[in-house]
């Protein structure tokens, strides 16, 4: 009995310390192979708040002095009448603005851009037809996409010389015309309406692929669940295109038509090298390039390149008041 008596009292005294050791609460210890290591917001404040800007140094230093110190260059130079030579620089105020809007032969290559942005108006639509055809499957598509982008990709000097031979007096032109009956011996690039329409017509030629490579990301970014659904209801490519791709596109459409505006205010190299601003064919860009380097006039050029940026601005501003991006959600 005595023996049995302290068996029982060893059992009690052993579970209860294994009660007491299980309400202990034991000590957590990392797996072996693991360590602690600090978290994530964990260390000096000012240095994580400094730690973007290290990597931004870099571009924010390429961008203000290749971007931003010659622009304020430029309007400082715009306020001078330095002939980018001599070391004076006489302040003039605002008198090379005056002269650029009430001077008839400064102001008129503004007309010349309303060429360039018909051209434009031409290529947006070539360029979003051809986009959405491509889109779906066909034979070939794959090449016609390489013949529509392959004009951007060849230099614009290489293009100039190019047409140039094109639209000359019996030029491959006149040649192609004659084979169909209706030759002429019209001189393309010697008179204003005529240049304008053919340089027009060559940057059309030109820039349609940037325009219709934009599109083509743009349509192929949409679900193709959202195909397969109007498929299913009976919808015509028509409905799809007015339905799905319109609006899908809508923010790609609107880039194209700032860079449609701004490309037709900047027009330089084609007509630069075809014409060299002959037969009225000068643009904004070859005027200021002229007053610069040709009349030794940097002061009047500077406030001609001032007076293009404001209105690059102007127009941008206007389009982004008119047609505002938007979330744009198919679903």
């Amino acid at each position: 009995m005595p023996e049995t008596t302290e068996t029982t009292e060893a059992a009690e005294a052993t579970e209860a310390a294994e009660a007491a050791s299980a309400k202990t609460p034991r000590a957590t210890t990392p797996p072996p192979g693991r360590s602690r290591r600090p978290s994530p917001r964990g260390g000096p404040p000012l240095l994580r708040r400094l730690t973007p800007w290290f990597f931004l140094a870099a571009p924010l230093a390429l961008l203000i002095t290749f971007t931003y110190v010659p622009v304020g260059n430029m309007i400082f130079y715009s306020l001078t009448d330095w002939d980018g030579v001599s070391p004076d620089r006489d302040f003039t105020g605002l008198d090379n603005y005056r002269q650029i809007l009430t001077r008839p032969e400064l102001f008129r290559v503004f007309f010349v851009s309303f060429y360039y942005l018909a051209a434009s108006a031409v290529q947006i639509v070539i360029a979003l037809y051809f986009a959405t055809v491509l889109s779906f499957d066909l034979r070939l598509r794959n090449l016609f996409k390489g013949i529509l982008f392959f004009p951007y990709l060849v230099n614009g000097v290489a293009i100039g010389f190019v047409f140039l031979y094109f639209f000359q007096d019996g030029g491959t032109l006149d040649s192609v015309l004659s084979l169909f009956g209706a030759g002429s011996d019209h001189a393309w690039l010697g008179d204003p309406a005529s240049a304008n329409t053919s340089l027009a017509g060559v940057s059309v030629w030109r820039f349609t692929g940037l325009n219709f490579v934009l599109f083509l990301g743009a349509i192929q970014s949409i679900p193709a669940e959202l195909y397969e659904a109007a498929q299913l209801d009976g919808a015509s490519r028509w409905q799809q295109f007015r339905h799905i791709i319109a609006p899908g596109i809508r923010p790609v459409v609107s880039l194209s038509v700032v860079l449609a505006v701004s490309g037709s205010l900047s027009v330089f190299e084609i007509p630069y090298v075809m014409t060299g601003g002959a037969t009225g064919t000068s643009t904004f860009v070859i005027q200021t390039v002229k007053l610069a380097f040709q009349f030794n006039k940097t002061g009047l050029a500077s406030a001609a390149a001032v007076v293009l940026l404001l209105i690059v601005l102007l127009v941008t501003w206007i389009q982004r008041r008119l047609v505002p991006d938007e979330k744009v959600d198919l679903v």
